[in-house]
């Protein structure tokens, strides 16, 4: 298991340093290409030296910026990821970015964002277009092609987040999808981890799922819910707890780290999860968009906060790793347990996920051969891991047990994945 750290993404751009890329935009880049928006003004080559930036932004004035971050609170285990934007940004600009962070979708709920972002009241935000497959119907195909990434409490995390942000930023049909609604993707998606069945009873097999309300947070995961027996409920996360604590629904198929935030562990302290071969279903998806008032500021502005998507990388996946191993720790204290699908309701999910996968490859949203190109990715992205050196320490079961931040640098995965994957969409 790799043991060496390095210090945390301010520090990224001075190990970048020795190697710069001159990259020219495509269709579907953050801040449009070209002229970097009507803000205009020069910019600076990736890994520039922090004297270099300065002079780049030496005439330009100080802005604001608003970011929503997904967390709900300063003190939450997701809260790192926006901590960490703000620190770089506001470093990386000599302070002339003031990042403004808002918490608990306080300006705007999920289903209101992309308007938030177009009208300017948010300029940079994490977001959840899996809520909205009929506007973002090639988003969400990309989500159900998703379901057959590895399945592990970091590495398989690691890598299936690589994975899914590798075919993200390589498929037209995503990144045309925010460009129709003049949003720009600073990540176009972000793996927020497995889902897992979380539910206030115990019970993995076929009998036990039959007649559990079971909310589901993506079309996908409706008809995984439906051939177990369970009837699928659709709501947004933040009301699951009362709806779990009232008995309106049994169950939810979730990421560990919202259900450990919300403390919905402490109320349904049963969990499930599947064989590390396959996810239960479709990752949880989100995403990390700008809106109208990035695109308007000066190019070197752009850059810096895209750029600030590297250390975003390491920060969610340290966030995720510490939120599932949160997650564990909370449900044993609550008393309960995580076990493994009974095979028979194993078998069911797989044969589910494989006849929405085909169908993903039959509509055509994203290619025929969608499946092959997210197993290349994954295969590609795991060759990158073991060659680091990352290993599990053990199962999901015991992950707050075993998992040491500590034992896990994730800076040289990231460097890889932004220059191999972010760059060509670099604003310029």
């Amino acid at each position: 298991m790799t043991t060496v750290r390095h210090g945390r993404f301010l520090s990224l751009a001075a190990l970048a340093a020795s190697a710069t890329f001159a990259l020219s935009a495509c269709a579907g880049s953050a801040g449009g290409g070209g002229g970097g928006g009507e803000g205009g003004g020069s910019g600076f080559d990736y890994g520039a030296s922090q004297e270099d930036v300065d002079a780049a932004l030496s005439e330009l004035d100080p802005v604001n910026i608003v970011y929503q971050a997904g967390a709900q609170g300063p003190n939450s285990v997701s809260a790192q990821s926006a901590h960490d934007f703000k620190e770089y940004v506001e470093e990386r600009s000599g302070g002339k970015i003031t990042v403004e962070v808002i918490w608990a979708q306080a300006i705007a709920g999920y289903s209101e964002i992309d308007d938030a972002l177009s009208d300017g009241r948010i300029d940079v935000s994490y977001a959840l277009p899996i809520y909205d497959p009929s506007t973002y119907p090639a988003f969400d195909a990309l989500a159900t092609t998703s379901a057959g990434l590895p399945n592990s409490p970091v590495v398989g995390e690691l890598v299936g987040n690589a994975a899914i942000i590798d075919m993200a930023w390589n498929s037209e049909e995503i990144l045309q999808g925010y460009e129709e609604q003049g949003i720009v993707p600073l990540t176009p998606v972000v793996s927020t981890g497995n889902h897992h069945a979380i539910c206030s009873d115990s019970g993995t097999t076929l009998d036990d799922w039959k007649g559990r309300q079971v909310r589901i947070p993506s079309v996908s995961l409706e008809k995984v819910a439906s051939n177990l027996g369970a009837t699928p409920v659709s709501m947004e996360y933040v009301e699951v707890f009362e709806a779990i604590q009232r008995g309106t629904v049994d169950c939810t198929l979730a990421q560990l780290l919202p259900s450990e935030e919300a403390g919905l562990l402490e109320i349904a302290p049963n969990v499930s999860y599947a064989s590390p071969e396959s996810s239960l279903s479709s990752r949880g998806a989100g995403a990390m968009l700008a809106g109208s008032n990035f695109q308007n500021l000066p190019l070197a502005y752009q850059q810096i906060i895209f750029d600030a998507g590297e250390g975003g990388f390491i920060a969610s996946s340290e966030v995720i790793a510490k939120g599932n191993a949160a997650g564990v720790k909370q449900l044993r204290e609550a008393g309960g347990e995580m076990a493994p699908l009974d095979p028979e309701a194993e078998k069911k999910y797989k044969e589910t996920n494989d006849e929405l996968i085909a169908q993903v490859e039959e509509d055509g949203l994203i290619g025929s051969d969608a499946s092959q190109r997210m197993k290349d990715a994954a295969d590609k992205w795991s060759g990158v891991a073991e060659e680091i050196g990352y290993e599990e320490g053990g199962d999901f079961d015991s992950l707050d047990e075993w998992y040491n931040a500590d034992d896990f640098d994730y800076a040289p995965f990231a460097a890889q994945l932004f220059e191999e994957v972010y760059l060509p969409h670099r604003p310029s």
